[in-house]
């Protein structure tokens, strides 16, 4: 956990500190005294006295007690020093700027353990090694730069890359964002991004804690307790945005089931985030433009105004926004006409708003008036002005600042000349705000902020037998379950099931048809992908026709039975699960049989899944008017379809040794949910 030495320390030591500011341990004490750290300062370095003006000691033997030790020393010298530090000098914060450790090897790691063994004995905190630093409102403790402008209301800021920070934080200085803190965690040997939020967290305060939290990292090595506390944070008032990279999957996943080959790590990160309410990012841009619109007050409607004085950016912003789900209504009636007469002849006031190339500082102030007051339908307003360089535009963005303090409905200003208009840009955030300058990558992410959903409400299981499912799993070896077995875990966690019988022989298959009504579904039970086999023998409505169906089916190889159900009517439907290593359980929910192969259009969430979150899933499905019923089709019983979703996500969590599961397909209709079609492999490593 991070500890109030590694944020507002009393006194700082560089092991490592240079004249050179070229180098790591120059450049970051450079840093701290261009920062006007207001405590003691102290350099370690065996062959000057004084560095950077600051006294300097030969060894850390010799050094006072210090608060915060920052190293820039090679790895192997690391250790010695920090166990000095920790068990004399009373040092209970460490940042090690040095590379040489884990990211090198075994031998690197086994020196980064060792050094984590000892901070941790001295109940102290480690952020890196291999880092750039932290930056706190109380000091610049990192080498790389630029320092950007703190401000105790501005972004707190976690990276698990260090350059990748850095080059985070020159894409946000230019459009006036600032930063509150910086961590950069490098190694995270043992302070990693999750602990950094779990801090933000802990210790938030809602008068003086930034609302604003950015995160980038390459893994999750611990989704609990991110999803934890960042909901929790989301919950106080926050907005998270981060950016997770290494999405792709090299090579190919070797997967035995349809919910094995659609389910991957980065899907279990989507369901993540979205559980937590954490909206996803894919790049730098995207980050800091989200941050920029965190900034701004929320919407709390999609309904957006388009200000303009140039009709193609309005068109672009306006096609951006309508892709991603954000509406531009028509304005009309009484108040547009009378908004239309106050303008130069030639503007338009339906929305977009166009008052021309000629329009001024005046008449901006006039329109945004009329949106505040005269439309309650607009949720907010994105203002787009620019320069062809033949005037100051300073009077506009005065304006628009004064109505951006003034007004209650959000104002996006979206200033695109920053070359011919750079002086007024710099005018504009001079006054505390940010700016955009790209229409369509601010659309984008405008309806991406809109489109991310709150936290997860805590799912509340329904009641199941888990009893018999612990039966069932205990007793059975790995791999794939028996069909009784199946028909028995079906059945206790109460999804409603085909009525079938497993047969083996021309007698039993006799009696199966005696008691299951016809028509009759006959499928192989062995190979694993049925269809592929020829192992499905549909609308059988005869008992010569099932003789006929049997002998070929348990001919086909590995064959090891005959699944005999009754033939029912429905859309094909499809639910599945899968262990995701770390995440837990991830449930799959789409359209079934051979669409989701064709279509791949499937809904996941992390469980336990709660029946708000089984809704959202099934309505974010592109098949979802299927499912409503379409062109006289019958629907889908949604309530039912929820409730099996739900259902499904009880029983992982009774059965955590489930590793894949799939019930595909499901048959839905307007009156039920039925599973025709199970499979679940199980493994007793994970539970």
């Amino acid at each position: 956990m991070l500890n109030p030495e590694i944020i507002h320390p009393s006194s700082i030591a560089v092991i490592g500190g240079s004249n050179d500011t070229s180098k790591v341990g120059g450049k970051v004490l450079e840093n701290l005294l261009a920062g006007k750290f207001p405590g003691k300062l102290y350099v370690v370095n065996p062959k000057e006295d004084v560095v950077l003006g600051v006294k300097s000691y030969k060894n850390v033997e010799d050094l006072p007690e210090v608060s915060l030790a920052i190293f820039c020393i090679a790895a192997k010298f690391t250790k010695s020093s920090v166990e000095i530090l920790a068990a004399t000098k009373k040092t209970k914060a460490f940042i090690i700027l040095s590379a040489g450790f884990s990211e090198t090897g075994s031998q690197g790691a086994e020196l980064e353990r060792e050094i984590v063994e000892i901070i941790e004995k001295h109940n102290a905190c480690l952020i890196g090694p291999n880092c750039i630093g932290v930056l706190t409102q109380h000091y610049n403790g990192i080498f790389a730069g630029p320092i950007p402008k703190l401000n105790p209301k501005g972004c707190d800021f976690v990276s698990g890359s260090g350059a990748t920070a850095v080059f985070i934080i020159e894409k946000g200085m230019p459009m006036g964002l600032s930063f509150a803190s910086l961590f950069s965690v490098g190694n995270s040997a043992q302070i990693g991004v999750e602990e950094v939020v779990q801090y933000w967290d802990e210790t938030f305060d809602p008068e003086t804690s930034s609302k604003t939290k950015l995160i980038y990292l390459e893994d999750i090595h611990k989704p609990e307790l991110l999803l934890k506390h960042a909901s929790s944070l989301i919950q106080k008032g926050c907005s998270i945005a981060a950016v997770k990279a290494g999405s792709s999957e090299a090579g190919s996943r070797a997967a035995s089931s349809h919910t094995g080959a659609m389910a991957s790590p980065d899907k279990a990160v989507d369901a993540l985030f979205k559980k937590a309410g954490i909206i996803r990012c894919y790049g730098r841009e995207d980050l800091v433009q989200t941050a920029g619109i965190l900034t701004l007050p929320r919407l709390k409607g999609n309904n957006i105004a388009i200000v303009t004085h140039a009709g193609g950016p309005g068109v672009m912003l306006t096609d951006a926004l309508c892709a991603g789900g954000m509406h531009i209504p028509h304005l009309s009636g009484e108040a547009a006409n009378e908004l239309l007469q106050k303008l130069y002849p030639g503007s338009c006031t339906g929305n977009p708003i166009d008052f021309l190339a000629t329009g001024t500082a005046e008449q901006l102030g006039i329109i945004l008036d009329f949106m505040e007051n005269q439309f309650p339908e607009i949720d907010g307003t994105c203002v787009i002005f620019g320069t062809p360089g033949l005037f100051d535009v300073s009077p506009v963005y005065k304006v628009l600042s004064e109505k951006m303090k003034s007004t209650q409905k959000t104002i996006f200003p979206i200033l695109p000349s920053i070359v011919q208009a750079s002086k007024a840009i710099e005018y504009f955030k001079s006054l505390g705000h940010v700016f955009f300058s790209d229409e369509v990558i601010f659309g984008r992410n405008l309806a991406n902020v809109q489109k991310t959903a709150r936290p997860a409400p805590k799912a509340l299981m329904p009641e199941i037998d888990r009893k018999t499912i612990r039966n069932v799993i205990e007793s059975s070896p790995d791999g794939y379950l028996s069909p009784e077995s199946l028909q028995k875990l079906l059945d206790a966690c109460g999804i409603e099931r085909a009525q079938e019988a497993l047969v083996h022989t021309k007698e039993s298959l006799s009696q199966a048809l005696e008691k299951i009504p016809a028509p009759w579904v006959m499928k192989v039970v062995g190979p694993l992908h049925k269809s592929d086999v020829g192992g499905v023998i549909l609308n059988i409505k005869d008992k010569n026709k099932a003789q006929e169906a049997y002998n070929h089916l348990i001919s086909i190889p590995y064959a090891t039975g005959v699944l005999v159900q009754n033939m029912l009517q429905g859309t094909e439907l499809f639910l599945g699960a899968k262990y995701e290593e770390k995440f837990g359980h991830l449930v799959m929910c789409g359209l079934g049989g051979i669409f989701i192969e064709v279509f791949q259009d499937i809904a996941c969430a992390l469980s336990p899944v709660s029946q708000e979150e089984a809704a959202s899933m099934m309505k974010s499905l592109k098949s979802y008017k299927i499912i409503q019923g379409v062109r006289g089709q019958e629907g889908v019983n949604q309530e039912k379809f929820i409730n099996a979703i739900v259902r499904l996500s009880a029983l992982l969590e009774a059965a955590p040794e489930i590793q894949e599961m799939d019930l595909n397909p499901l048959l839905g209709n307007s009156k039920a949910i039925i599973a025709v079609d199970c499979r679940i492999r199980i493994s007793h490593k994970h539970q």
